[in-house]
């Protein structure tokens, strides 16, 4: 977590036109389902076909299970954001085509092994190489995703940590305190407006 920076809204838009190539929608919706549910990489990573497509219909709340969370006491659900959810249907109407999908199927399943899902690794430089084309200055790793989610959430509630703790599923307020970004524009207005 420490060093990688959240992302602004310019670079997110930046970043989610650069991804192509044969596993450029994949990409695409790993980063914004990333930025839009706020969970890490290797929750994302855990997700099989069965926990986001249900009933013939992509699910509109996603479940982590319990085994595969940080500290593994419980599950989280999160509501499936619109441009995640658009970019999930795209990725998995492809997936389909591109071979036969069980519900165990991987979402985010590597070209390597029977049924893999890509690793962190790979993750990170998929993120990284668009974070490269797009020259973004800083750090910006895979928690970048979920930093950039927790900002996004604290500014849309009006900066009420209990709610942005609530979104990010920390137990304590400590933990979602350090996944905020305090620019020093804002620090400095507001030393100007005392």
């Amino acid at each position: 977590m420490k060093g990688c920076r959240p992302l602004t809204e310019a670079e997110v838009e930046l970043m989610q036109a650069s991804f192509g190539g044969t596993y450029g929608t994949r990409d695409r919706a790993l980063f914004l389902l990333g930025v839009k549910s706020g969970f890490r990489i290797s929750e994302l990573l855990s997700l099989r076909l069965g926990d986001v497509w249900q009933h013939g219909r992509l699910v509109d709340r996603v479940t982590v299970q319990r085994r595969h969370m940080k500290n593994k006491q419980e599950s989280r659900t999160v509501l499936l954001h619109p441009d995640a959810k658009a970019a999930l249907a795209t990725w998995l109407c492809t997936l389909r085509q591109m071979l036969e999908c069980s519900p165990q199927t991987y979402v985010f399943r590597s070209r390597k092994g029977q049924n893999r899902a890509i690793s962190q690794v790979q993750a990170w430089r998929i993120l990284h190489e668009a974070v490269r084309t797009n020259e973004l200055p800083g750090k910006v790793g895979t928690h970048a995703m979920r930093k950039t989610f927790a900002n996004r959430i604290y500014h849309q509630s009006n900066r009420d940590l209990i709610k942005t703790q609530q979104a990010m599923g920390h137990k304590h307020v400590n933990s979602t305190q350090h996944y905020l970004s305090f620019l020093q524009e804002d620090i400095d207005a507001l030393i100007l407006a005392i």
